[in-house]
C-alpha cells in the first residue's frame, strides 16, 4: 500500500484532464487512482466527470462499512481483515477509505489512520486514502461513495469504509456499504451508549473487539438482549468476538461477513439493498446541494434576507419561512 501516492505522482498536478485519469485507472495506475480520489474529495468538475465517466464499470466490488465509538480498534480491526484477505489470495485488490474527523481550519483529515495500517504500507494490493468528515454529522463525507466507486472501477474486490466514529450519528453508513460492522470495547461507557436502539438498528455484523477484557462476556450478553428485541428483521446480526491486535477470532469475523452476503443472496436483497443505497446517496447529494444554493441566494437576496428577518423577529414561524424560501428558490 502506497498511503496517498498523489504526493509523489508525476502527473501534472494542475490541468489533469478527465479522459487522462479514466484510462489510467482503466489499466491500473495507482497514480490517476491518487489524482482522480483528491479531485473527487476536492468536489471538482473533473472529479465528477471521472466518476461518470467509470460509474457503468462499477459494482463489482464488495463495500464493508466499520463504524463504532472511537478507540474500540476499528482500524487495527480492518488492518487485520485486509492482511487475512491478502494472505489467502495475494491476487486480490483491496480499497481502503477511512474518514477522519475534519480540522475546522483546513477541513483536512486529523487523525492519518494510515499510521495505523503501516503494515501494508509495502503492498501493491492494497491502497488506502484517508479523507476528512468535513463536519458531517454521520461521520462519512459526501465523497466517500464516489471514493468506493473509483477503488471498484479500479479493480478492488474488497473495499472497506472506516467512519470517525461519533456514536449514533453513524447510522449513515447503514445507507452506503453492502455490510456494516459495528465494533465494541468491553468496560467502556461509549459502548453502553452504542447500544441504545438508534446504533442498534445499524449493524449487519457484531463485533466485541479486546474479547479478552474481564467484562466481555457481560457486554455479549446486553448485546445479545438488545438484539432480541427486534424480532422483525429478516437477519439477526451475529455477534463476534476477536482480538484484532492479535489476529485471533478475525477469520470467524470475515466468515461471518460472507454468511452475510450469502444471506444477502437470496430473494434479489443484495440487488434491492445497493438500489435504495444508491437512491438514498442521490438524495443525500440533492439536500447537500440545494441547502447550499439556498445559503448562497439568501446571502444577495434581499426578498430572502427579509423572510429570514421576519422569522427571527418572530412576525412567523420557522415552518413557513421555509415554505416561503422554497416557494422563492426551488418553484418556478
Amino acid at each position: 500500500m502506497h498511503s496517498d501516492p498523489t504526493f509523489h505522482t508525476d502527473l501534472p498536478r494542475k490541468g489533469v484532464d478527465a479522459g487522462t485519469l479514466v484510462s489510467g485507472i482503466r489499466r491500473g495506475d495507482r497514480r490517476a487512482l491518487a489524482r482522480a480520489l483528491t479531485l473527487v474529495e476536492d468536489g471538482t468538475d473533473v472529479g465528477r466527470e471521472v466518476v461518470r465517466e467509470l460509474y457503468p464499470q462499477t459494482g463489482r466490488a464488495a463495500l464493508v462499512g466499520i463504524t463504532g465509538p472511537p478507540g474500540v480498534g476499528k482500524s487495527s480491526l480492518m488492518a487485520a481483515l485486509v492482511s487475512l484477505l491478502r494472505t489467502r489470495d495475494p491476487e486480490q485488490h483491496v480499497g481502503i477509505v477511512s474518514v477522519d474527523p475534519s480540522s475546522p481550519f483546513t477541513q483536512g483529515a486529523v487523525l492519518g489512520d494510515r499510521v495505523r495500517l503501516v503494515e501494508h504500507d509495502t503492498d501493491a494490493g492494497v491502497f488506502f486514502r484517508s479523507m476528512g468528515s468535513r463536519g458531517r454529522l454521520g461521520g462519512v463525507a459526501e465523497a466517500s461513495l464516489q471514493m468506493a466507486l473509483l477503488l471498484d472501477a479500479y479493480g478492488c474486490s474488497e473495499v472497506f469504509l472506516e467512519t470517525v466514529g461519533v456514536g449514533q450519528s453513524e447510522i449513515e453508513i447503514a445507507h452506503i456499504a453492502d455490510t456494516v460492522l459495528l465494533v465494541l470495547q468491553p468496560g467502556s461507557g461509549d459502548a453502553v451508549q452504542a447500544l441504545k436502539a438508534g446504533v442498534m438498528e445499524i449493524p449487519d455484523i457484531v463485533v466485541i473487539n479486546k474479547s479478552d477484557h474481564p467484562a466481555a462476556r457481560e457486554l455479549h450478553q446486553q448485546v445479545r438482549s438488545i438484539l432480541k428485541l427486534d424480532g422483525a428483521r429478516e437477519w439477526t446480526p451475529p455477534i463476534v468476538e476477536t482480538q484484532a491486535m492479535t489476529g485471533d477470532g478475525v477469520d470467524r469475523l470475515w466468515d461471518a461477513i460472507l454468511l452475510h452476503r450469502e444471506h444477502q443472496s437470496v430473494d434479489a436483497r443484495f440487488e434491492r439493498r445497493r438500489q435504495e443505497n444508491l437512491e438514498r446517496e442521490v438524495f443525500s447529494l440533492a439536500a447537500a446541494r440545494a441547502s447550499a444554493e439556498l445559503a448562497a441566494r439568501a446571502r444577495t437576496d434581499e426578498r430572502l434576507r427579509e423572510l429570514l428577518v421576519s422569522m427571527q423577529r418572530r412576525e412567523i414561524d420557522p415552518v413557513t419561512c421555509t415554505d416561503k424560501l422554497f416557494e422563492e428558490v426551488f418553484r418556478p
